[in-house]
């Protein structure tokens, strides 16, 4: 088929790193691994900092402008025209990054139309967010086939579908063949502890103040972190971190491909995961063998089984999250029985070819 991917959040070649990008570019791979043609349509985005309100209106207006464009645009080409998409396939739909076009766009031209990762969030029908809200409801209304990544959208998400239409689920995924590269760790060397992730505002900084927290009541264990990431929030954090003096490095924001050779070289990977989604860094240090200490939130415990391949947490509880890394700071071998199982269960239920198992069996379902 020919498919076009709309990713309203981010799209595969954003310049800024973040698990939405990754997790767009690994359905690109995947729609293309199936097979499928992958068009992909101009964005329109606002400028940051724009309130949410103001920003919804001036994308729904431009939305109806571009979706007029792409409905004329295909009934011109001809039927096997490469342009001429046969599905439409939308990720990510949420309040503050709705689909406008795709249900104007499939309804005027009678296709499918499939929306991976969703949710409805009915706290968001009021106020500022009411707009965006709205957008959502219209979208999965639309949906002939909605592909859940996050167990705590199912119930959500049912609700709002029309009779027919059909709800599927798609583990989070990632391509685990870079990862699978052989430990860098340095037993010489105190414990690596490595964080990896954005440094904005709101949840990611709170899930660095968590972390410093933890870290604080570890002076007396041996251990080394290093942060990964970069953004406007990095002063802060370093600020956080100070008191830690020199055991905690700040590496920045690094390729994407740098990553397999830092998770190789850590011991332990640590993210408290403040409203995460589902983290798809937890995949990748799994997948190179790393034991996890998290948060127990959202989809995190789809991705990281507690016990088994990692330890939980409870949400923001710095206390918590100090006595889980200490014990595996005190446990090395526990910690390598985790990274073992962690490295097969992402091999065997999280990688891009039992996804695109799971995608295939999703599309053979469309009328």
């Amino acid at each position: 088929m020919r498919v076009l991917l709309h990713t309203p959040l981010k799209a595969p070649d954003s310049p800024v790193p973040s698990g939405d990008r990754e997790m767009a570019r690994g359905l690109l791979r995947l729609l293309r691994r199936l097979g499928h043609q992958v068009l992909m349509p101009a964005m329109s985005r606002v400028a940051p900092g724009v309130p949410a309100a103001d920003a919804h209106i001036a994308l729904e207006r431009r939305a109806r402008a571009q979706a007029a464009r792409l409905i004329a645009q295909w009934k011109a080409l001809p039927a096997h025209h490469p342009e001429r998409f046969d599905l439409w396939f939308t990720y990510h739909c949420y309040y503050r990054k709705p689909d406008w076009l795709g249900p104007v766009v499939t309804k005027a031209l009678g296709l499918p139309y499939v929306i991976a990762e969703a949710s409805h969030a009915p706290r968001r029908a009021q106020g500022p967010t009411r707009l965006g809200h709205r957008a959502v409801e219209r979208a999965l209304a639309a949906a002939d086939l909605v592909l859940t990544l996050i167990p705590r959208d199912v119930a959500g998400v049912k609700a709002r579908l029309r009779p027919g239409a059909r709800q599927a689920w798609l583990p989070p995924f990632i391509d685990t063949a870079p990862f699978r590269i052989p430990s860098r760790r340095d037993p010489g060397q105190p414990p690596l502890l490595l964080s990896v992730g954005m440094m904005r505002s709101r949840d990611k900084a709170e899930s660095y103040r968590v972390l410093a927290r933890a870290l604080a009541q570890l002076k007396d264990r041996p251990w080394r972190a290093l942060l990964v990431g970069d953004g406007p929030a990095r002063p802060e954090i370093e600020t956080l971190m100070a008191p830690l003096g020199d055991r905690v490095e700040f590496a920045g924001a690094r390729p994407h491909a740098d990553l397999p050779a830092l998770y190789a070289s850590a011991d332990l990977y640590l993210w408290p995961a403040i409203n995460e989604a589902y983290g798809m860094a937890f995949l990748e240090a799994q997948a190179a063998g790393l034991p996890v200490v998290a948060g127990r939130t959202g989809g995190v415990p789809a991705v990281v089984a507690d016990g088994v391949t990692g330890l939980l947490t409870p949400i923001g509880d710095a206390d918590a999250f100090a006595a889980a890394v200490a014990h595996l700071l005190d446990a090395p071998q526990e910690r390598a029985r985790l990274g073992v199982a962690a490295a097969a269960r992402v091999a065997s239920h999280h990688d891009e070819r039992a996804a695109a198992r799971a995608l295939a069996m999703a599309f053979r379902t469309l009328r």
